[in-house]
């Protein structure tokens, strides 16, 4: 049984505070990303090579409101542009109403609890920041 008053809405019908509000704070999509291939055979690869601004044991970035000063890489999300985020996790809030798809019960709009996250094991373990890694050697950090 929940505890949450989540009621889904379209993107388009979310408040500011409510979009900021669908993140679980897993900090999935801050983790760095390579593709191979090509076309058909382009390939998605995700790591535990973290951007330098993410707290690696809590998911959050440390620096929110400046982070697109400071990462000059960090994208940003809304609710016009969600579509061309393919790569988020399949747990991602943003996509799962993009994809007009329930929240899992672990998300904290859903269980009440912001800690349900980390307990659902959400949360990218052995995490690694990019400044403590060459670029070249991101595959060997592959999940």
């Amino acid at each position: 049984m929940t505890s949450s008053k989540f009621e889904p809405k379209s993107l388009a019908e979310l408040t500011p505070e409510e979009w900021e509000a669908l993140c679980d704070g897993c900090g999935r999509c801050c983790y760095r990303k390579y593709i191979t291939g090509y076309g058909k055979r382009e390939k998605t690869h995700y790591t535990r090579v973290a951007c330098d601004l993410l707290d690696l044991k809590t998911g959050k970035c440390t620096d929110y409101e400046n982070r697109f000063k400071i990462i000059k890489d960090c994208l940003q999300l809304t609710k016009n542009n969600v579509s061309q985020f393919d790569w988020l996790p399949e747990t991602c809030a943003y996509r799962l109403v993009y994809e007009g798809k329930p929240l899992p019960d672990w998300h904290p709009l859903i269980s009440g609890r912001k800690e349900s996250v980390g307990e659902a094991g959400i949360l990218i373990q052995n995490g690694i920041h990019e400044s403590e890694v060459d670029e070249c050697d991101w595959d060997e950090y592959e999940i």
